[in-house]
């Protein structure tokens, strides 16, 4: 007796991916959330975890006034083998949410960012940078037994060592006036208008992040359309800027007074109208255009005679697109290579023309060129 043979999608249970739902916050644990979603699914995890203060006892002011710090619950560890556990159990879970071209930013003081460092390497995570938020506004050290704490610590990290990770260096350069940034941000912390207040008035979150901190972030390791994941979602800083900047973010909290904190703020925040104001075009990006391109389309003729912004050094332009100066004769870059007698030049900077009565660096020509083939 032939025996009957059931289809394949009888036999054998799919496994279905869980969706991912973005711009969301969830309550609860973060390390069970973050194994709930879909593996490799989030562009950069930002995690401002519990700082294990070790608080002991209150701190007062000179005029005996209470220090409103941080002697929350959920700050609080046994000792340190149960902070190094939780700290473990969600840098592990994290690693597995992020995708392969994604990168976690952590942030901690002097009181836990050097454990919490130590264990995401172990775990394969790759250092980046280590980036000091040097404070314009700390608080100071009413006991003066110590130096004022003014600094706190972000340390970037890919996912791997040999990780394609984004890294938008011409916006950050954009953003900090055409000057490449450091790894030194001075910043004020939260205060004013943009720290939130509880219905009694005092502010709702003991460690509220400024915004700008949050915008340098998100702008400088994701693209509009990333997943923002934030794991101590507190009152909502990561999802109100990633809002702005056009990314998605999912955030995980337990506190419900901060969750509708943060989610009255996020409500409140205007997304930008045109899509093309979030995006800083990249110089590698750009098409490669030759310098004899713009001798073709008669934007410098032969014969035009170029020079350094000093004048000390000087190459005429041919019609094949080359240089030649008193004694070298090549591209724009081996020309100006030679005559500075150093091992390389990026010619489109160093050689200029006059222009009226300027001087301009013949990349402007370049980028007109450009701005045709876009056309």
């Amino acid at each position: 007796m032939a025996t009957k043979t059931l289809p394949e999608s009888e036999t054998k249970k799919e496994l279905k991916t869980p969706e991912l739902k973005t711009n969301v916050i969830l309550r609860g644990d973060c390390i069970a959330h973050m194994e709930s979603l879909p593996e490799g699914s989030v562009d950069l995890v930002f995690a401002d975890p519990p700082y294990n203060l070790q608080l002991g006892g209150e701190l007062h002011r000179p005029d005996n006034s209470r220090v409103d710090g941080v002697t929350d619950s959920w700050d609080r560890f046994d000792d340190l083998a149960a902070y190094d556990k939780f700290t473990r159990a969600w840098l592990k879970a994290a690693h597995r949410a992020l995708k392969d071209t994604g990168s976690l930013w952590v942030i901690g003081s002097y009181h836990n960012i050097f454990r919490v460092g130590a264990i995401l390497q172990d775990l394969g995570f790759w250092v980046l940078n280590d980036i000091v938020w040097r404070k314009t506004n700390p608080m100071p050290n009413f006991r003066g037994t110590r130096f004022t704490n003014a600094h706190e610590t972000l340390i970037w990290c890919a996912k791997s060592k040999d990780a394609r990770y984004t890294f938008n260096y011409d916006a950050m350069k954009a953003l900090n006036d055409g000057i490449q940034m450091r790894s030194d941000w001075t910043l004020p912390l939260c205060t004013g208008g943009e720290r939130l207040k509880g219905g009694d008035g005092n502010k709702l979150h003991p460690t509220q992040k400024p915004e700008s901190l949050l915008f340098r972030v998100i702008m400088s390791a994701t693209k509009p359309g990333d997943v923002v994941l934030d794991p101590f979602f507190g009152t909502g800083t990561t999802g109100a800027v990633a809002k702005m900047l056009g990314r998605k973010y999912i955030g995980i909290e337990r506190d419900a007074d901060y969750i509708a904190g943060a989610r009255e703020r996020i409500s409140q925040v205007k997304e930008v109208a045109n899509p093309m104001d979030l995006i800083t075009p990249s110089k590698r990006a750009e098409p490669r255009i030759p310098f004899g391109a713009v001798v073709e389309r008669g934007l410098l003729t032969p014969g035009t005679t170029l020079s350094d912004p000093s004048g000390r050094f000087t190459a005429r332009v041919r019609a094949d697109g080359t240089l030649i100066s008193a004694a070298h004769k090549g591209s724009i870059h081996q020309v100006g290579a030679a005559v500075q007698g150093a091992p390389a030049c990026n010619g489109w900077t160093f050689w200029h023309v006059k222009m009226g009565e300027s001087l301009v660096a013949i990349d402007v020509l370049r980028q007109k060129v450009r701005a045709e083939l876009a056309n």
